[in-house]
């Protein structure tokens, strides 16, 4: 009887260490890209983006916290490590940008429909900021056809447009580094013959961390938004 007894006594002991031992029900990890590009798609494993390749992070149920200090968050476009030749022929990385408010567009020199009025919706913004805010600002025209659009493609074209000034920014990247940066910025854009392409007319505002603060969609469209935020994030 005190044999069946201790043996009843060492299976409760065991069956009591097992339930203590057994872990807490914990809300499941979902991870998503840092730069979104799959927009607010999650996955429950890590791993890294489909179209970015940048590691997928963990998040969690509270609203994403803008960066206000000189970190480079997350979210920030500085991450990427893609590298560009600007029109002045100088290799760059978008970090070497850090520090002031970006005002960026996607273009190709040798458009005639939609980038031309792009060109122009850029210099109509530019106009409307306040010089103590120009010297905050940079504005940055990539090229989506970085074959045909050389650094002195780029030069040229900068100075034909006006647009030579030290505010203004033309990069000439690598296929696979525009096609990155266009996903980023969800901007789509097709080869539909030799040096021609359907685009998406998107034109973003990044702060100084290279966080994505405003986007302006469309052909002349009322930018009164466009310059309020480039005002509000350039005021230092």
């Amino acid at each position: 009887m005190k044999n069946i007894l201790a043996l009843l006594f060492i299976v409760f002991l065991s069956f009591f260490s097992c339930d203590k031992q057994k872990p807490k029900n914990e809300e499941a990890i979902n991870y998503q890209c840092p730069m979104q590009c799959e927009g607010e798609n999650t996955f429950s494993e890590p791993g890294s983006c489909s179209i970015c390749k940048m590691d997928l992070k963990p998040i969690s149920g509270q609203k994403k916290v803008i960066n206000t200090g000189n970190a480079i968050s997350e979210a920030s476009i500085f991450n990427l490590t893609s590298k560009w030749k600007t029109e002045e022929d100088k290799t760059i990385q978008l970090k070497d940008l850090k520090g002031k408010t970006l005002v960026m567009v996607m273009i190709y020199t040798t458009c005639k429909a939609a980038c031309p009025r792009l060109v122009a919706d850029m210099r109509n913004i530019e106009k409307q900021i306040p010089a103590k805010n120009l010297k905050n600002t940079q504005f940055v025209l990539v090229s989506i056809d970085p074959e045909t659009d050389t650094p002195k493609k780029l030069k040229a074209f900068a100075i034909e447009n006006y647009m030579d000034g030290a505010q203004w920014t033309f990069l000439q990247g690598s296929v696979s580094g525009v096609r990155e940066f266009a996903n980023v910025l969800a901007v789509k854009y097709k080869e539909i013959s030799p040096m021609d392409f359907s685009h998406s007319n998107i034109i973003s505002v990044f702060n100084p961390q290279g966080e994505l603060m405003h986007q302006q969609e469309g052909l002349g469209v009322d930018n009164k938004e466009t310059i309020a935020e480039i005002i509000k994030i350039s005021k230092n």
